[in-house]
Order: structure tokens, then C-alpha cells, then sequence
């Protein structure tokens, strides 16, 4: 990549707003040019952070324009990302729209799974654990976030409404916090922790990783009280559970904000939320079995950054970025009981994708879209035949096994799965009519396209080996080429679909059949499926 060139993450939190412009080198490390944080409590006096406050919006919106007045600076492009606050109210929609129009920033929520594998991809590079089975905690605002891990595989992902804000605001809401408050936070935290210490101690782990405002901070008062001196850098700062264990008996102590704002290393902004934050983390440490945490100074907003960089690969040919293709895999693997079907019928999809995407001005982020719900299009199967359309847009939708894609993301991919068969997208649909005009359109072409690809393998056979688009007076003419076996089964399917692609493209669709008469037929050969541009052109590189 130029050294020119920058990037801007911020990551929109229950506590706070952060941003970080950087550029990356080829191996992933970073030249941070500015970082910004901004305590917004997004999620403050929202009732368990049901619904964002106008006073909240206000401040975050406010916030996000400042960012990106910043990240301008350095013309770097800003990827924003928003958690727990943002993620579990009911007006969310509210706050993205605004953040758009007002903050000129598109923010991306994203699930607490896919939190988690970026907080981890962003501590990875800040501390030394890669080679070594390691846990990542992550304590926000609102949610807490676990992810196990040895090299490049994430063994668990887990998140947890469990977070500094959130917990002050059920149990210590007054000026003085008493200590029957503090064994009900405790008890509270044990029940939540349960299931996922058992998972986290099945996974296994060696090294233990901390991030977040809040773990730093305990780390910074760990720091004072055992030294008395606060170190220029905490990245790598390793603390044992008898030292924090000390810090939280301080914390607890301490009965008011102005008795707290007297112990060494605590930051001003965080006496109000410092008690849940203790407590939660030290009884982390115990349910887990962790005897010694290492701070990583890098988290969410990093791991966003390095994300985005490699969903740019140089291979113009790549399919889904991992862990995208991965995640996708793992979610058919476990619902679709025909995937080479599936695959076959996205690689067709793909072919004609790529022979109009120029045509119709599409982007790669569309490519992806089709791609994820092609191989999706049949996971609903595992609960009903008859509409395992509807039912494939609920498992994808709700599936956590789907990482490396925002929430709106997800969304378009379980709705262009939805309308690969059946009705066609209608305004009448709700979650259809929630899209933006643009996405609607997308929706439409998209599940045009699939329609067509699936028809193309009514069979399941294979015997379509590639396709070629044309485009000229009489509208989109699809060419499929077949190995020489019979496939007017699909030839009239794909005819039967054509209507939403034709509508969606704004032109007549006809599809024809032609033999390869180097095919092999015996067996029915492996689909080598062409990517032509539209009008028969050499294949796109």
C-alpha cells in the first residue's frame, strides 16, 4: 500500500467514542498519525439500554462529526463500527440515520460475536500471544467480550450483557455504594459467567489478554499500588489476580466518587463506573482460573482497521475475505444438505454477476452479498422444505457463526436468500420494506440473478458448464453452455425465473442452450464456470 495512504476506525461504544487514523504496513503494523476519545455514555439512563436518549444521540452524532473532521485531516477513509448500546435499542435505526445525514458517517453495527473476532485481531498485534492457545476479555459499557484462540483459528467467541455502565446503573446508582450493592453485582456476575467459564476452560488457554478502558485502568491502579509510579506505556503490562484482587478491596472501600478520586492511577471520567468494572473483572478472573492478565492497548478499533486492509486483497479473482468464506462454510456445512449444489449455483450466480456488475454499476461488497447468500440459499431446508426460504433468511439472520459481516450486511444476505424462490420482494414484506431504496434495489438484482443461477442447476447434476452474457437490442440474452447432457429441465426453470433479474436490470432476459463439445460428459464433470464482461469479451482479471 502508499505510504500516503491513511485509514480511520472509531468505534462507537456503550462508554465511549474512539477514534484511531493510522497506516498500515504490508505486515500489519501500525503509524498511528491521531487518536480521539470522547466519554459519551450512549447507553446512560436508557432503562438496561433499551432505547438511545436524544441527549445521547445528540452527544454521540456531535462526536462522530468531530472524528470525522479529524480522520479529514489526513484524507483517510473511516470504517465505524457501533457495540452494545447501539446494537440492543430499539431505535438504533434512528442513530445510524442521524450519523449519516448529520455526522456524514456510516456506522456499522456489528453483533457481539463479531466484536469479539475483531477485538481479538486487533490485541493480536499489540501483545506477543499468536503462537500460544490465548483468552481475550474485553469489558465495555455494556457487554463483555470472550474470545479463545491459538494462531489463526478463533476456537469461541462469547459476549455477555455484561459491562461497567450497564452494572453501575442496575446496582450502585446512588452517591454511596454500600457493601451488600457489591456481593449482589458479585452474585449477579457469577450466575452470567457460568456457562461461558465452563466453555472458555474446555477451549483451553495459556495466556490470558485484557483490553478495554476499563482493564487498562485497573491495570494503571495495580501499577501505582504495587510501585507507586504509572508506566509510560501499559501495552504488555501484566498483572496478577492477588494484586488487582487489592486494588478492588481499595475501590469498594472507597464508599463515595470523592473518596475513589483519591486512589492512585484512577482516571477521573471512570469514578462513577469503577466499582462494577472492578468487581466484574475480578470475578472473571476467578470463575476462568486466570492467574495473570496482560494488557493489550490495542482492541476493537484496530482490530477494524486491519479487517478493512484485508478485505482488499491484490487478487482481483478472490471470493469471500476469510474469515468471511470461513464463517459462510461453517454455517452451510452445518444446515445445507446438498452444498455442492449450493456451490455450483453461486459459482453460476457469480458468472453472470461479474458480466453485468460494470453494466449496472455494482460493487465488490455486492459480490460478496450474492456470494454469502448463494451458498445460503438452502439452510432453511433443516427445518421445513416448504418455505425453507423464509427459514433460511431466520438462520442466517440469527446465526453466530457468521463473522467478518456487519449487522446490515447480514441483513441483505438473508434477504437476497429469502427471495431466491417463491415471492418476489414486496413492500409489504416488513424487514423488505425497512431497506433504503438502494438496498431494495440491491435485494432485487440480486436475488435476480440467484434465481436464474439455481434454475441453471435445477438437476443438481452439474450440467451447466459456464455461462456468457450479451447485451444488446432484444436485452440480456444468458448463455449456458452445458457438458452435452440433457438439461431442458433447466433451461425451463431458469425461464420460469427470469422475471425478477429482468425487472431488477431494467432489461428482457432470454436464455439459451449450448453444447461443449469438449465437455465431458460421463460423470458429469466439474463446472468451469467463465467470467465474461458483458458482450462475449476475454474474461475479466
Amino acid at each position: 500500500m502508499p505510504e500516503a495512504c491513511a485509514h480511520a476506525a472509531i468505534d462507537v461504544g456503550t462508554n465511549s467514542v474512539h477514534l484511531v487514523v493510522a497506516r498500515i504496513s504490508g505486515s500489519g503494523r501500525f503509524d498511528v498519525l491521531a487518536q480521539e476519545k470522547e466519554v459519551v455514555r450512549l447507553g446512560s439512563g436508557s432503562g438496561d439500554m433499551k432505547e438511545l436518549t436524544p441527549a445521547a444521540m445528540d452527544r454521540g452524532v456531535a462526536t462522530l462529526r468531530r472524528f470525522r473532521q479529524v480522520a479529514e485531516i489526513w484524507t483517510a477513509d473511516v470504517a465505524a463500527v457501533a457495540t452494545s448500546a447501539v446494537r440492543e435499542a430499539d431505535n438504533r435505526d434512528v442513530f445510524v440515520r442521524r450519523a449519516r445525514e448529520e455526522a456524514g458517517v456510516e456506522v456499522d453495527v456489528i453483533s457481539g460475536v463479531e466484536e469479539a473476532r475483531l477485538i481479538r485481531l486487533g490485541a493480536l498485534q499489540a501483545v506477543p500471544v499468536y503462537d500460544r492457545p490465548h483468552l481475550v476479555v474485553d469489558i465495555g459499557g455494556g457487554s463483555t467480550e470472550f474470545v479463545v484462540g491459538h494462531r489463526s483459528e478463533m476456537k469461541l467467541a462469547r459476549s455477555l450483557k455484561l459491562g461497567a455502565v450497564r452494572l453501575t446503573e442496575r446496582f450502585f446508582p446512588g452517591e454511596r455504594t454500600r457493601r451488600r450493592q457489591v456481593e449482589a453485582c458479585r452474585q449477579h456476575v457469577r450466575a452470567y459467567l457460568t456457562v461461558v467459564a465452563r466453555d472458555v476452560r474446555a477451549a483451553g488457554f495459556d495466556a490470558a489478554v485484557g483490553c478495554s478502558g476499563t482493564i487498562q485502568n485497573l491495570a494503571q491502579m495495580v501499577a501505582v499500588a504495587t510501585t507507586g509510579v504509572l508506566p509510560a506505556s501499559m501495552n504488555a503490562f501484566a498483572f496478577d489476580r492477588a494484586r488487582l484482587s487489592a486494588v478492588v478491596e481499595d475501590v469498594v472501600t472507597a464508599r463515595t466518587a470523592e473518596a475513589r478520586s483519591r486512589i492512585g492511577g484512577l482516571e477521573p471520567r471512570r469514578v462513577d463506573i469503577i466499582v462494577a468494572g472492578a468487581v466484574l473483572l475480578e470475578q472473571i478472573m476467578i470463575e476462568l482460573d486466570i492467574d495473570e492478565m496482560v494488557v493489550s492497548t490495542y482492541a476493537l478499533r484496530e482490530g477494524v482497521l486491519l479487517d478493512r486492509q484485508a478485505a482488499r486483497p491484490d487478487d482481483p479473482l478472490h471470493h469471500l475475505t476469510n474469515p468471511r468464506q470461513a464463517s459462510v462454510g461453517d454455517v452451510a456445512a452445518q444446515f445445507d444438505p446438498d452444498i455442492e449444489h449450493s456451490q455450483h449455483a453461486t459459482d453460476v450466480a457469480l458468472a453472470i454477476f461479474d458480466q453485468l456488475a460494470g453494466h449496472l454499476g455494482r460493487r465488490d461488497a455486492d459480490r460478496d452479498t450474492l456470494e454469502a447468500a448463494g451458498r445460503l440459499h438452502n439452510v432453511g431446508l433443516t427445518i421445513s422444505h416448504a418455505s425453507h426460504h423464509r427459514h433460511s433468511y431466520y438462520v442466517i439472520r440469527h446465526s453466530e457463526l457468521l463473522t467478518g459481516f456487519t449487522d446490515h450486511e447480514i441483513e441483505l444476505i438473508a434477504q437476497v436468500a429469502r427471495y431466491h424462490r417463491k415471492s418476489a420482494p414486496k413492500v409489504k414484506h416488513p424487514e423488505f420494506a425497512a431497506l433504503d431504496r438502494a438496498d431494495q434495489d440491491t435485494v432485487r438484482l440480486l436475488a435476480g440473478i440467484l434465481r436464474v443461477a439455481i434454475g441453471l442447476d435445477r438437476t443438481h447434476s452439474g450440467v451447466v458448464r459456464s455461462v456468457s452474457c450479451h447485451i444488446g437490442g432484444e436485452g440480456l440474452t444468458i448463455e449456458a453452455t452445458t457438458d452435452g447432457r440433457d438439461a431442458s429441465l433447466e433451461l425451463y426453470t431458469a425461464e420460469e425465473r427470469r422475471d425478477l433479474l429482468a425487472e431488477a436490470s431494467g432489461m428482457p432476459v432470454h436464455i439459451v442452450l449450448t453444447t461443449d463439445p469438449l465437455a465431458a460428459v460421463p460423470g458429469g464433470a466439474p463446472a468451469d464456470v467463465s467470467r465474461h464482461p458483458a458482450g462475449g469479451g476475454p474474461a475479466r482479471s
